[in-house]
């Protein structure tokens, strides 16, 4: 039972094969000690590749089995042929080998490139898109500097329109005061008039209305019958009861008193 696996365990627990211990009877080769190379994921279980590697090393153990003795000249010419005969497929066999382990590594070369090109590709298509954003932006800027330049000529032009005959003309003061749109009334800022920087210009600063001290000296100046003042109450004009509300009577005659006056 230590030998046996299950199926229904986890591949982080599965352990490899159970391999009992052995005696080799004296005389006897046994042909799975040829594969001792072979272990538990090391071409094991075995594969194509692995069961063409078992049949050629049983191939070779019948053609040393078929060897002829070396007893005479002809068995030793036979046997020396016999030999450079399996050399020969021993080659073949070998250069088939690189052959494919050739195709396996120019597969990866291309892949490789492939993948190279891609990334390359990719890096090629990021620069050409920070191109062609900093040739847009610099395309954007000249548009609005062409605009800006052609709204200034566009001033330039009806401003010459305006003095077509080329007389000069005098300041009418009493036209710039009587347009509100005018100079006087509303200065342009591209002229060199900022409002905002003189909208303090009429503010009153007064020592005696902005500082403590002031309003202190100031109300020192004022006489006391000035700072007591006494309000009184006036005296209602019509009849009120003794909860506070006026009578019909005595509003009808309220107004009736309004009219006359």
């Amino acid at each position: 039972t230590l030998g046996t696996q299950t199926d229904y365990r986890d591949g982080e627990a599965q352990t490899d094969p159970y391999s009992p211990e052995y005696i080799i009877r004296s005389g006897s080769v046994p042909e799975i000690l040829t594969l001792a190379t072979l272990t538990w994921g090391r071409g094991l279980p075995a594969g194509q590749a692995e069961m063409e590697i078992i049949d050629r090393i049983r191939e070779k153990r019948a053609w040393e089995a078929a060897l002829p003795p070396m007893d005479s000249p002809s068995n030793v010419t036979k046997r020396l042929k016999m030999m450079e005969a399996m050399e020969r497929k021993e080659w073949a066999y070998r250069e088939e080998e690189i052959d494919k382990l050739q195709k396996v590594k120019l597969e990866v070369f291309k892949k490789l490139l492939q993948r190279r090109e891609e990334n390359q590709d990719e890096l090629d298509a990021t620069r050409l898109y920070s191109h062609w954003q900093n040739h847009q932006k610099a395309k954007e800027e000249k548009i609005r500097k062409i605009q800006h330049d052609c709204a200034l000529m566009l001033r330039k032009v009806i401003a010459k329109r305006k003095n077509w005959m080329g007389k000069l003309e005098r300041r009418d003061i009493i036209k710039e005061y009587k347009d509100f749109s005018s100079q006087t009334y509303a200065p342009l800022s591209r002229i060199g008039f900022f409002p905002d920087n003189i909208s303090g210009y009429c503010a009153v600063k007064n020592f005696y209305l902005n500082t403590f001290a002031g309003l202190c000296e100031l109300e020192k100046s004022v006489q006391h019958s000035l700072s007591q003042l006494k309000i009184k109450a006036p005296k209602p004009k019509c009849t009120i009861t003794e909860t506070g509300y006026i009578r019909k009577s005595g509003r009808l005659d309220a107004v009736l008193a309004q009219v006359h006056q």
